[in-house]
Formats: C-alpha cells, structure tokens, sequence
C-alpha cells in the first residue's frame, strides 16, 4: 500500500506537507492514522550524536509513511533520559511531562478528524508509553505503540543482526546500523572500537548507566553497517502493515 510518499523537509526530520496533502491522503481509508516518532535527546557514546534515538524513531516513521498512506508527525526530541544523567549533553523530561505531551497530541489530532495514533519510540526508557496507550485504549481510543517485541525481533533475524537484544542495549550494531545507512555523516569515527558488553544490569534503573559502562556504549558496534540498517528498516516499514490493518479496521 503507498503512502502518497510523505515528504520530508531538506534540513532535518521534519514532515513538510501542506494541509492539504494530509487532507487527500487521508481520504482513501477509512480512519486516519498519524506516526509520532519519540526520540531521546541522550549520551550515545563517542561516535553517535545525542539526537541517536530520534533520528532512529524519525527513519522507521519515514519508512513507514513511504508505505501507507499515515499523516506523518514531527518527532518528540526530548524524553526520559534519566538513567545517562552523568553524561554531558543529556536532557530529560518526566515520565509525567512525557505522558501528558503524547496525550495532548492524541487529543488534538481527534479534535482534527484523524482517530488513531501509533507512537514510534526510538528510547527504551521511555516505559511511561506503555501506559499511554493502554490507558487511550480503554478509553475506547486507538493508540498504539510500535515497534513491539516481535517486530523488533523480525527485524533482527532479517537484517543478520550478530549480536542479542540483551547485548545490544546502547550504541551497539543495531543503531550504528540504521545510521550507517540514514545519516552517515553524523557517524564519527571509532565505532569499529568501541565494542563493550554488560548483559547483567539488574540494578540500572536505580545506578543509572554510569555503573556499567563508561564509554556510555554497551553493545558490539564494530558489526555495524549500512545494509544492515536498510534491512532492519524494510523489516519495519512491512511488519507495520498488520498494525495498519487493525487500526483502520471499522468497529461494529
């Protein structure tokens, strides 16, 4: 299904359509979907920019409205960061902030005639998501949250991914991957590296991630590359066709 290729501006991540584009593309199914891509704004090591987890979210939510007609959203830039406080440049909000910021937006695009919002979260600290969405969706509102468990482990296996999603857990190969083959340019040197692994991290939610790590990386960045990162997009852009189907699905 063709998303009308929902463009984007030159200078950044940001959607450049016109009222009047989300209005004609909106007019082939029967509920209307918007991507809310939310990043970070946190530590990624030495050689990947803070911005790492929105231009992740950003890249798998321009894949995905190159592929179903979505009204495609600006992201959320800054998020909760809270355990990579010790490292400069690092900002956070509250879980609380968080939650009332994507509530807001899901009001606001009801008010506009679009009825479902699926959250894309480039940050796996942001667990406050989770709740948004069931709590929107007792409320009889379609909210959803993307990527799930599965469709991240369908990306791996199809993108050859070496290392697991336990190792993998920050500025490792699957990140260094995606911007390998989105932004290139902002890849500093020493990725092929920086390899560092701390599979037990029981207690990060209360140390923070300064106690198992001091590059800030904990993943295997060194088995990055591009065409990885293409396939692990790809994954995405066609597991988030059920998704599509559920949320534009009429209800009796």
């Amino acid at each position: 299904m063709s998303g009308s290729g929902a463009r984007t501006a030159a200078y950044g991540s940001l959607p450049a359509d016109t009222t009047e584009e989300v209005r004609t593309r909106g007019a082939g199914v029967s509920t209307q979907v918007a991507v809310l891509p939310v990043g970070s704004f946190e530590q990624h090591g030495p050689y990947l920019p803070l911005a790492t987890d929105t231009l992740v979210a950003c890249a798998v939510a321009r894949e995905i409205a190159a592929a179903y007609p979505v009204h495609l959203l600006p992201p959320v830039t800054v998020s909760c960061s809270h355990e990579h406080a010790a490292w400069p440049g690092t900002v956070s909000i509250s879980a609380v902030t968080l939650h009332a910021v994507v509530k807001d937006i899901a009001d606001s695009l009801r008010r506009s005639g679009v009825e479902a919002l699926v959250v894309v979260n480039g940050h796996g600290g942001n667990y406050v998501l989770g709740n948004v969405v069931q709590e929107a969706s007792a409320r009889g509102e379609r909210l959803a949250l993307y990527p799930a468990v599965e469709d991240w482990e369908a990306a791996l296996v199809r993108a050859g991914v070496e290392t697991s999603a336990l190792s993998d857990m920050h500025a490792g190969e699957i990140e260094t991957s995606i911007l390998l083959h989105a932004h290139p340019e902002l890849v500093r040197p020493g990725y092929e590296s920086a390899d560092f692994t701390a599979d037990d991290r029981r207690h990060l939610l209360t140390l923070g991630m300064s106690a198992y790590t001091e590059s800030g990386v904990i993943g295997r960045p060194s088995l990055g590359s591009a065409e990885k990162g293409k396939e692990l997009l790809s994954s995405f852009a066609d597991s988030f066709g059920a998704l599509f189907e559920l949320l534009t699905a009429g209800r009796e």
